[in-house]
């Protein structure tokens, strides 16, 4: 009885180590995703606007999230993406990524997990 226990004891401790370390990686990654396509989205300026008045802002919503789209497309893990403009100079992305749990899968009550991150970037001018 005991040898059953804590065999089952050392597979959640196990599963905790590597599911977790599974969770916490994509997590880093959805981050990475959201913030590289925030930039693309910033990156759609009105060049026409910037060359008359000197103002700096994004476009369009539209064409600037469909570059944050076409960015975040060429990742497979990446699901579900949102994408908007807080203001005309502020562009945001959001990214969720499912882990698929390896060893905590077994387990009753454990099922994949859903990581979420978003960013936001604003076009800047310079040297």
């Amino acid at each position: 009885m005991f040898t059953v226990i804590f065999a089952l004891f050392v597979i959640l401790l196990a599963g905790l180590l590597v599911d977790g370390g599974l969770a916490i990686h994509a997590r880093q990654r959805a981050a990475d995703i959201a913030e590289q396509a925030a930039r693309a989205a910033a990156d759609d300026i009105d060049v026409g606007l910037l060359r008359t008045t000197g103002e700096l802002r994004i476009a369009d919503a539209g064409t600037a999230c469909a570059k944050a789209r076409r960015l975040v497309a060429r990742y497979p893990e990446a699901g579900d993406v949102q994408c908007g403009l807080r203001d005309s100079r502020t562009a945001w992305v959001q990214v969720k990524i499912t882990v698929k749990l390896q060893l905590l899968s077994i387990m009753p009550g454990f099922s994949d997990m859903e990581m979420t991150s978003s960013a936001t970037a604003t076009p800047e001018t310079g040297t």
